[in-house]
C-alpha cells in the first residue's frame, strides 16, 4: 500500500498501470470515495481533468486531500476489495445499496433421496441451489407449484429418518411418501432431475418424458402408472398456464433500470430465469444526493454482484457508458457474462417493465415518506414537542412469568429503525412482577448513555422521548430510573390502555407532570404513537414467544429423571433436535451412546406422555 501526499503531478506519476484499490481522504483523514480500476494510473488520473460530467463529482474532487491505493493481482479481486472497504468506511460520495437479507434459494439436498426446500445462506456441496429469487413469495409459490406436480419430501432429516407412516402431505397428494419406502429410488430420482429441469426452465423437455413415460405404461397395460403420469401431466400444464410471463427463449437475464422523481432514486432489478419471469426488486441507494443515472447504475453493480453471481445477460438502459463491465463481471462470474444496452423484442418489454416498476416504487417511498412526516408532525404538535426527532418504546412479555422478555424499539428520521431494535431477556427478578423488568431493561438500556453523556455517537442515540408501554405504576418506575441516571430531562409518557382495551381508546400520561391526554381516534400523529408502541408489542412477544419455544424444549428433557446435560446433547445432536427425539422409537433412543434400554422406555414414556 502506498500514501501519497495530494499533489496531482506526483499521482501520475508514481500510479502503475495495474488493478487495484483507491481511497480519496479529505484534510481531516476521513474517507470520503472508495473506487477500483482496472488501471490505477489511467482511473485516478481521470479525476483530475477540467471539467467533470458530474457536479457530485466536481465537489468531491475539491475535498481530495490525500489518495491512498492497494493494488490487486486482478480487477476481480479489486471488486471484492472495495466492496468490503465501502462497507466497512461507508465513505460520504459512494453511493450505497443497503440490503440485509440475502436472496433466497431452493435447494435440492445431495441426499438418496433429496429434500427440496427453502434456503438462504452460503452454497455447499453435493447440494444443489436454484436461483436467486427476488422474494420469499417467488420461491414459496415454486415449491408449492413442485409439490403438487412432482411430490418431493419437504421434510427435515430428522423428521424424515424417524416416520413409521406417511404424513398428512401424502394423504392430500403432495409427497410421493419416499420415508416409509411409498417409491423407489430410480422413480423418485427421476422426479427429482424432472423438478430440476423445471426449475431450468425446460418444461417442454419435462414434458415430453413424462408423456413419453404414460405412452409406455399405457403400452404395457399398466394403466394406474399411465394414469399417475396422466394426472402428472395435467398438473404441469396448469402450472403453465398461470405464469404471468413467459419467455420464447431459456435465458437467465437481469434486467436493471434506474429511475429518479424529486431527487429519489430507485434501482428495480427484474430477474429471468429460464426465461422464466421470476419477479423484481427495488433497491433505494443511499448518499445519492447529485448522482447520475451512470453513477447509480454503476454503484448497484459493483455492490449487487459482488454478492450475486450475474446470470450470462444483463440488460440496461442504452444511455449507459457500460465499460469494462462486461469483462469485470465475466472474469468474476469465471464464465461469459455479457451486457445488453439496446435490448429489442421481450428483451425491450423487459426493460420497460423495470422501468415502470421503479417509477412506481419511487411513487409509494414518496407517498409513504409525506404520510409519515405529517404524522410526526401532528405528534409533535399534540404532545407539544417541537423538536421531537427520535422516540424510544419500550413493552414486557411473559406468560405468567415465564420466559420475561423486554423490548425497545426505535423511530428515527422519519420512519421505525428496525436494526436499531434490542431485546432483553429478564432474568432475577420475581416472575411476573412488570415493574422489576420494566427498571432492568431501562437500566441496562440507558445506564452507558448516561455515562458517555459528552460523546457524540451517543448524543445521538439519546432519545427525545420514551414511551413506555403502561399505565401510571409502570411509569412511575421509568421516572425513578431515568432521574437516578441522570437523564430526568428525557420526555416520558405511558401509553396506557383504554376501557377494554380497544384501540382508540388509549390515555397518554407525561411523566412528572401526571398530565393525561386523549387524542381523538382520526388524529394521525396519535395513530404514530399507536404504531410505535404496536410495534414495540409485536417485538417483544415475538422475542418471548421464541424464548419459551427454546426453554421448553430443553425442559422436557431436563424434566427427566436420570437425563444429564451429556445425555441431553447426545440425543439432540442424533436426531436433530427435541422433535426428532419425540418422534424416535424405543430402539432407536436405546442405539444412542450412553442410553440404556430402561432409560430409552424412560424417555419415550415421559415424551409421550
Amino acid at each position: 500500500m502506498t500514501g501519497i501526499s495530494f499533489e496531482p503531478k506526483l499521482i501520475l506519476a508514481q500510479l502503475p498501470n495495474l488493478p487495484g484499490v483507491y481511497r480519496m481522504k479529505n484534510a481531516a483523514g476521513a474517507v470520503i470515495y472508495v473506487g477500483k480500476a482496472r488501471d490505477l494510473k489511467k482511473r485516478v488520473s481521470s479525476y483530475f481533468v477540467k471539467q467533470h460530467s458530474s457536479p457530485r463529482t466536481t465537489l468531491m474532487v475539491s475535498h481530495i486531500a490525500a489518495i491512498e491505493t492497494t493494488v490487486t493481482r486482478s480487477e476481480s479481486e479489486a471488486l471484492l476489495l472495495e466492496n468490503n472497504l465501502i462497507k466497512s468506511l461507508a465513505p460520504r460520495y459512494n453511493v450505497l445499496f443497503r440490503d440485509d437479507k440475502s436472496y433466497p434459494y431452493i435447494m435440492v439436498t445431495g441426499h438418496a433421496f433429496p429434500q427440496i426446500r427453502f434456503y438462504r445462506g452460503a452454497h455447499v456441496k453435493p447440494n444443489r441451489y436454484f436461483g436467486p429469487f427476488p422474494s420469499t413469495w417467488a420461491v414459496r409459490d415454486t415449491l408449492h407449484h413442485l409439490q403438487k406436480v412432482f411430490k418431493l419430501r419437504t421434510c427435515d432429516d430428522s423428521v424424515y429418518a424417524h416416520r413409521s407412516r406417511p404424513c398428512l402431505l401424502h394423504q392430500i397428494g403432495r409427497c410421493s411418501a419416499p420415508c416409509v419406502g411409498m417409491i423407489d429410488a430410480a422413480n423418485y430420482g427421476r422426479d427429482i432431475t424432472n423438478a430440476e429441469l423445471f426449475l431450468q426452465g425446460k418444461e417442454t423437455e419435462v414434458l415430453d418424458q413424462l408423456n413419453e413415460k404414460m405412452e409406455e405404461a399405457a403400452a404395457a397395460q399398466e394403466f394406474e402408472t399411465a394414469a399417475a403420469f396422466r394426472d402428472q401431466i395435467r398438473s404441469l400444464q396448469r402450472v403453465l398456464t398461470k405464469q404471468f410471463v413467459e419467455s420464447s427463449s431459456e435465458r437467465d437475464v437481469d434486467v436493471i433500470s434506474a429511475e429518479e422523481i424529486s431527487g429519489t432514486w430507485c434501482v428495480n432489478l427484474v430477474m429471468i430465469r429460464g426465461g422464466r419471469h421470476l419477479g423484481d426488486r427495488s433497491f433505494f441507494p443511499a448518499n445519492a444526493v447529485d448522482a447520475d443515472l451512470q453513477i447509480i447504475v454503476d454503484a448497484f453493480i459493483d455492490q449487487h454482484y459482488n454478492k450475486e453471481a450475474p446470470p450470462s445477460q444483463l440488460i440496461m438502459d442504452g444511455k449507459l457508458d457500460v465499460g469494462e463491465w462486461q469483462e469485470t463481471l465475466s472474469e468474476s462470474a469465471g464464465r461469459r457474462v455479457t451486457i445488453v444496452t439496446r435490448p429489442v423484442g421481450e428483451g425491450k418489454m423487459w426493460m420497460a417493465m423495470a422501468s415502470k416498476n421503479a417509477r412506481f416504487a419511487i411513487d409509494q417511498r414518496l407517498a409513504e415518506t409525506a404520510s409519515q412526516e405529517k404524522k410526526l408532525l401532528l405528534m409533535r404538535e399534540a404532545l407539544e414537542m417541537d423538536s421531537l426527532q427520535r422516540v424510544e418504546c419500550f413493552d414486557i412479555s411473559h406468560t405468567m412469568g415465564e420466559a420475561t422478555v423486554a423490548s425497545c424499539v426505535v423511530f428515527d428520521q422519519g420512519a421505525m429503525q428496525a436494526s436499531q431494535y434490542r431485546l432483553y431477556n429478564i432474568a432475577g427478578i420475581t416472575p411476573g412482577d412488570d415493574y422489576a423488568a420494566m427498571r432492568d431493561v431501562l437500566l441496562r438500556r440507558y445506564t452507558k448513555i448516561a455515562e458517555q453523556a459528552g460523546d457524540e455517537s451517543e448524543r445521538r442515540l439519546r432519545p427525545d422521548l420514551v414511551l413506555i408501554d403502561g399505565g401510571k405504576g409502570q411509569l412511575g418506575i421509568a421516572e425513578a430510573v431515568m432521574n437516578e441516571l441522570g437523564l430526568g430531562d428525557i420526555q416520558l409518557i405511558g401509553v396506557a390502555k383504554g376501557e377494554d382495551r380497544k384501540p382508540g381508546l388509549e390515555t397518554l400520561i407525561f411523566g412528572n407532570t401526571r398530565r393525561e391526554l386523549h387524542l381523538p381516534k382520526d388524529n394521525p400523529g396519535f395513530h404514530l404513537i399507536q404504531q410505535i408502541r404496536d410495534e414495540a408489542h409485536r417485538f417483544a412477544i415475538t422475542g418471548h414467544r421464541a424464548r419459551r419455544a427454546k426453554k421448553r424444549n430443553t425442559s422436557r428433557l431436563e424434566d427427566i429423571n436420570g437425563v444429564g446435560p451429556k445425555r441431553r446433547k447426545a440425543l439432540l445432536a442424533q436426531f436433530g433436535g427435541l422433535q426428532g427425539v419425540i418422534s424416535a422409537s424405543v430402539d432407536d433412543l436405546a442405539s444412542v451412546e450412553g442410553i440404556s434400554r430402561d432409560m430409552a422406555e424412560t424417555i419415550y414414556n415421559e415424551l409421550r406422555g
